[in-house]
């Protein structure tokens, strides 16, 4: 099966609803304007769907693998980097002045989806390079900045983050790779660590390990946390490569999915120290590490979203071409799948959550683009909050609701969905360490919690409540049961959020544990309703372009009824949510530990 970035949606959620208009306006963003992000995205399609998507899965059936000289990637992999770096992909986003394209992150956001979409494995190796570019962008100095941005931006080398060790997986106060300074400005770093997304590779000349170590002085915890540049070669003053830094890979991982990414063990420091830089200032490397994270964090949203997509397009030819039973209302012979109700209904199911959970994303980067861009500088910090409030949403519930996704198209496929051959399975298995990296969903929802709900009193998710409820108005003044039935559903879905944003608040304090017992229900919740109101909106826009007599009128009455869909099959699962996150807490903490 072959995968097609959907572009008539994309530029439909970029125009409409993330308004790329007003963003190409933007000091240092006029360069981006529909035209030239129509082409951008083309240009990128045919790119993943003739290079990447091709790789996918013959990459699972024979994966990367681990040698004492390096690892080897999966075949074809080292030349399709090659061509994806060569034609400028990994610096779309990044500064022209360190050999990339300068594009905003909304262009950027359809183009990155894209490419998992096609291939995640592959594509995992640019996301960790652009969270290492954002990390030294916002925190190197001159210095550093001009050794490894241009070679990073540009593809020539590749960036890794080494946050996890054996004994610290999620909680990094527990971190014991040490930086001892020489005198001379560099440090020999020595440790572990684990879970390193192409930690080793044969794709590029160098790679360039970020690496959260402790200095000797450092107080405990994660106020002791510094970030270095560790370089698998060392750079010599001339931009050349010289030796063989002291940092090795020992093994790599035999996962689950997304088998053919090498997740390596990186051994530091064995033959007398690896050589590393500080990055920024010691001992605040969790703060530049988080930047990284952040990046990360809606990358791998945008995985669950190109992940769903794929799964969707999978199924869907699947059904229509296989023939099974006849049609209920009656038939010679037998028809294909999709003429079956639960077979569309599970398709509805597919489609209309990829949709939501890409609106809400494209959203997303439009508000960061206008918190990096914008002119006036309240509006920029108020866009910030809004889209760091939405971040763990977009990691969380996309990366979520792409694990619902893809079971539905291993059962559209039946039994030949539990045969490895279809590659139905592959989706499934993918998307399963979605929900784990780069921060579990539990973690997303702490964050959403503590970090972005509680710290101003719930504001910014009250002002996205405010803008749901101008939605539900501008739906009242359309006719129809389509739009009656989503207005319905969407203003139970904004009380219900309402209702929790105001029990967060409110019980924190008091009951913090009863509160983070529904901390993953709110995050689901905070998705499904911001999600419906995006494809609410859609409805409206697409009712506004019929009426005028505007452009494909098949496509805005299937988004009007994949609205209707959502609406009606998951925004009318707000109350039963809403509950079990300001009443259930009792049911969660009423066991002691030892009746388990």
């Amino acid at each position: 099966m072959a995968y097609q970035p959907p572009i008539k949606d994309m530029l439909f959620v970029m125009n409409e609803l993330a308004n790329l208009k007003a963003v190409s306006e933007l000091p240092g963003c006029e360069d981006a304007t529909p035209e030239t992000a129509e082409a951008v995205l083309e240009e990128s399609a045919k790119f993943v769907a003739a290079e990447i998507a091709p790789l996918n899965h013959a990459a699972d059936q024979e994966p990367s693998y681990w040698t004492k000289d390096g690892v080897i990637t999966s075949k074809g992999f080292k030349e399709a980097f090659r061509q994806f770096a060569d034609a400028g992909w990994q610096g779309l986003q990044h500064p022209t002045d360190f050999g990339g394209q300068g594009l905003p992150k909304l262009v950027g956001t359809p183009c990155v989806e894209m490419l998992h979409g096609a291939n995640i494995s592959f594509a995992l190796c640019p996301l960790l390079s652009d969270g290492a570019i954002e990390a030294l962008l916002t925190a190197g100095d001159d210095k550093l900045k001009a050794t490894y941005l241009e070679n990073l931006v540009t593809g020539k080398w590749t960036g890794t983050m080494n946050l996890t060790e054996p004994q610290a997986g999620s909680d990094l106060a527990a971190v014991r790779t040490r930086a001892e300074p020489q005198g001379d400005g560099t440090y020999k770093i020595f440790g572990t660590k684990i879970f390193i997304t192409y930690g080793d590779h044969d794709m590029t000349d160098n790679i360039v390990h970020l690496v959260l170590a402790r200095t000797p002085d450092a107080p405990p915890g994660v106020k002791g946390i510094s970030l270095f540049i560790v370089p698998k070669f060392l750079v010599n003053a001339d931009g050349s490569l010289g030796a063989r830094n002291d940092a090795h890979c020992v093994s790599i991982e035999h996962k689950l999915g997304i088998k053919a990414s090498p997740t390596a063990v990186l051994q530091f420091g064995d033959n007398g120290g690896a050589i590393g830089t500080l990055v920024g200032e010691e001992n605040r490397g969790l703060e530049y590490m988080f930047i990284m994270m952040n990046a990360a964090r809606f990358g791998v949203g945008l995985q669950g979203i190109g992940l769903s997509e794929h799964a969707y397009q999978h199924a869907l030819a699947y059904a229509k071409d296989r023939v099974q039973s006849r049609d209920l209302t009656g038939s010679p012979a037998g028809v294909a799948i999709i003429h079956h109700p639960d077979v569309r209904r599970l398709l509805m199911n597919m489609r209309s959550q990829t949709e939501a959970a890409r609106a809400l994303a494209y959203v997303g980067a439009s508000l960061y683009d206008q918190a990096h861009h914008g002119a006036d500088a309240d509006q920029r910090v108020q866009n910030q909050a809004v889209y760091e409030y939405l971040v763990p949403i977009i990691k969380g519930w996309s990366t979520e609701l792409s694990q619902d996704v893809a079971r539905d198209g291993v059962q559209i496929h039946g039994g030949m969905g539990f045969i490895e051959e279809t590659g139905a399975a592959q989706h499934y298995r993918d998307a399963k360490i979605l929900t784990i990296y780069e921060g579990t969903t539990a973690i997303q929802a702490n964050d959403l919690i503590g970090r972005k709900t509680v710290r101003d009193g719930g504001k910014v998710a009250k002002d996205l409540i405010a803008q749901v409820r101008a939605t539900e108005a501008e739906l009242a003044k359309l006719d129809g049961a389509d739009f009656a039935a989503i207005r319905k559903h969407l203003a139970q879905g904004g009380a219900e959020l309402e209702a929790v944003v105001d029990y967060v608040v409110g019980n924190l304090k008091s009951d913090i544990k009863g509160v983070f017992a529904g901390s993953v229900p709110y995050l689901k919740l905070a998705g499904i309703v911001l999600g419906g109101w995006q494809m609410a909106r859609a409805a409206v826009i697409s009712q506004q372009k019929l009426n005028a007599g505007d452009g494909d009128a098949s496509f805005y009455k299937a988004k009007i009824a994949t609205a209707r869909f959502f609406a009606d099959h998951f925004l009318t699962q707000a109350p039963g949510i809403r509950t079990s996150i300001t009443d259930g807490s009792a049911g969660v903490l009423a066991l002691d530990i030892e009746q388990f």
